[in-house]
């Protein structure tokens, strides 16, 4: 296949997203950087579909943290035990979606990943 057929190949998962395959590959390491930055992609590459796409993942992310602190830090005790795990659960999952869009991969977060904030 010559290298002209493949830069128009698309890259489709199973979440029913499309995305140049050299959209990817020129942006993935901008696109991994949104779950520490999310506004990263949009200043970098903002016509990249694939650098939105977990611009708006890094923002949910961001947005369930910290509503999910404030909300487990106002209910006593209960709350007080599980913010430090839910806590872990974010760093986790942020991680996982770093290290997936740093591979090129489109991956939905758990639970939250199906709402679009950045079109």
């Amino acid at each position: 296949m010559s290298e002209n057929n493949k830069s128009q190949e698309t890259s489709k998962e199973n979440i029913g997203y499309e995305f140049l395959a050299e959209d990817i590959e020129k942006n993935k390491t901008v696109a991994g950087l949104a779950y520490i930055l999310f506004f990263l992609p949009l200043l970098v590459c903002p016509d990249s579909k694939f650098g939105k796409f977990h611009a708006n993942q890094g923002l949910l992310l961001l947005i369930t943290s910290i509503l999910g602190s404030v909300l487990l830090s106002i209910i006593p005790f209960l709350g007080w035990v599980l913010l430090p795990l839910f806590s872990i659960a974010v760093l986790v999952i942020a991680i996982v979606a770093l290290i997936n869009a740093m591979n090129g991969k489109v991956k939905e977060l758990p639970f939250i990943g199906k709402f679009r904030l950045l079109k």
